[in-house]
């Protein structure tokens, strides 16, 4: 059985998604760069919907690096605790605005290589935010993506490296940031992890999951 869809296929898979999910965005609530850092950092190991109940709290007391660097770990912790991981996020987060005030003039960053040097920040949060807040073309390999993809026959490996590498070379890169929210929209509705709905996905044609269990 063949591990990729052809380039024919890839064609209409994303045409398929485009239709289904026209209005696909981030589900991040922000207002900024640093507000999306933020809350991409926050959203490791957590679903977006939590994250925007604590950002919606957090956001409106503290609006720049300056402002959560009067914060202790403790006192930052506490308000992210719902999160997970809150620790080691609330140190990241800390340690990232007072990185962004000594050599970044409290701005973010809009290079891949120098968001990745910021604790807390790798390549997908940096992809995340270069597609989301600066324009740029990136695909970030979430869960979401990392499974979807892979199912379909959009990609064909079993690391978020390769994976990101296989969507990169079969997606045409004005497609990259549309096509990240296709499969996280379609990952989160249809193409679950347990109990894909494969009864309702209009992929089924396409699908290489769907025609190895059928």
């Amino acid at each position: 059985m063949k591990k990729r869809l052809t380039k024919k296929e890839i064609k209409e898979v994303l045409k398929i998604l485009q239709e289904l999910y026209p209005n696909a965005k981030s589900e991040l609530n922000y207002s900024n760069a640093f507000e999306l850092l933020i809350a991409t950092i926050l959203a490791a190991q957590c679903t977006d919907k939590r994250v925007n109940q604590v950002t919606d709290e957090l956001f409106k007391k503290y609006k720049s690096p300056k402002d959560y660097i009067k914060l202790s770990e403790e006192e930052l912790g506490d308000m992210i605790k719902s999160c997970g991981f809150y620790r080691n996020k609330s140190k990241n987060i800390l340690k990232t605005c007072e990185i962004l005030i000594k050599e970044y003039n409290g701005e973010v960053p809009d290079s891949r290589e120098e968001l990745m040097k910021l604790p807390g920040v790798g390549r997908k949060t940096a992809n995340v935010v270069l597609s989301n807040a600066f324009g740029k073309d990136a695909i970030a390999v979430d869960t979401h993506v990392f499974r979807v993809s892979n199912r379909i026959g959009l990609a064909s490996s079993d690391n978020v490296y390769d994976t990101e590498r296989d969507l990169m070379r079969n997606i045409p890169p004005r497609l990259w940031s549309d096509a990240h929210h296709w499969l996280i929209y379609h990952g989160r509705r249809v193409c679950k992890a347990r109990k894909p709905k494969c009864e309702i996905c209009p992929l089924t044609q396409y699908c290489l999951y769907y025609k190895k269990i059928n």
